[in-house]
């Protein structure tokens, strides 16, 4: 078995560049899947489709497309991939100071200023916000370098002003710039989800990051502010909506496909945390996509 290490990603502008602007669709697929890290701020927007959000120890499903924030140095995986069904995907990143040291220190910037310490724990936007900022996104390819300067700023202004937003690693996640840190977590984050499906001892995790166990136990904690055992089961909870979601498979199916071997506690575990039953929460979905 090959342990994946974290990919810290160098993110270089083109040259006469502050920031980076990548449109990927059918023709130019983003590949860029793994877990990985950056000092650059992201906003993705994702136009349609569903998929998996995973960032910071957060674990969610998105539909019907996702427009996320996430702040610098927050270690994410992919959003996109082949079936995940959406149109096209926007990347957009810049360093903090990529208009310079103090731009954002000035009065006119406090709701960007208050966006940036927000997005530190990651934001998914939804409502009229993730409509209205989605189209703006998608113009921005046929703008000039000017005016999608001005584009970024506008756009991150609305969103220091909007209030449809969910924090998403709400309970924090103490991720610093800690080198030695960042290799264990993204390891360890990496191993979940190549593996998953399996049994995941708590002694294997310890012996990956060279820790006993209480110690791993103890620093998966501090740095996820939840168990291991619950960031594996959100894991494979959120991959259970996904199949509910997209695959014609009976529950039961679901349920071993998700990593679980007892149907009883998938089923409560997964009213637990979505409150609802497998079978409420896939026919709500055919009531919506009927409607």
């Amino acid at each position: 078995m090959v342990k994946q290490k974290p990919a810290f990603e160098a993110i270089v502008p083109n040259f006469g560049h502050s920031y980076t602007y990548q449109k990927f669709d059918e023709f130019k697929v983003n590949n860029n899947t793994v877990w990985h890290y950056h000092p650059e701020i992201e906003l993705v927007y994702v136009h349609g489709g569903s998929g998996k959000r995973q960032i910071g120890s957060h674990i969610s499903y998105y539909s019907d497309g996702d427009l996320i924030l996430i702040g610098s140095n927050l270690p994410h995986c992919g959003f996109t991939d082949k079936l995940t069904g959406n149109e096209s995907e926007i990347v957009i990143q810049m360093k903090m100071d990529f208009l310079g040291s103090d731009f954002f220190q000035i009065p006119e910037m406090k709701n960007i200023q208050a966006l940036f310490e927000l997005a530190k724990s990651g934001l998914a936007f939804h409502g009229s916000t993730k409509l209205k900022i989605g189209q703006k996104i998608e113009v921005m390819e046929y703008q000039n370098d000017f005016q999608r300067l001005l584009s970024i700023l506008n756009i991150l202004n609305e969103l220091g002003k909007s209030k449809d937003y969910k924090v998403l690693n709400a309970d924090g996640f103490s991720m610093e710039t800690d080198i030695r840190d960042n290799d264990r977590i993204n390891r360890v984050f990496n191993h979940v989800k190549n593996h998953f499906q399996e049994d995941i001892p708590l002694e294997e995790m310890a012996d990956m990051v060279s820790m006993t166990i209480p110690s791993f136990c103890r620093y998966f904690k501090k740095i996820a502010n939840k168990t291991f055992v619950q960031f594996v089961n959100e894991y494979r909870l959120v991959h259970a909506s996904k199949l509910l979601a997209e695959k014609p498979l009976s529950i039961t199916e679901v349920c071993y496909e998700s990593g679980f071997n007892n149907f009883s506690h998938f089923n409560k575990s997964f009213k637990a945390f979505t409150g609802q039953t497998p079978s409420e929460y896939r026919n709500q979905l055919k009531q919506v996509l009927q409607s």
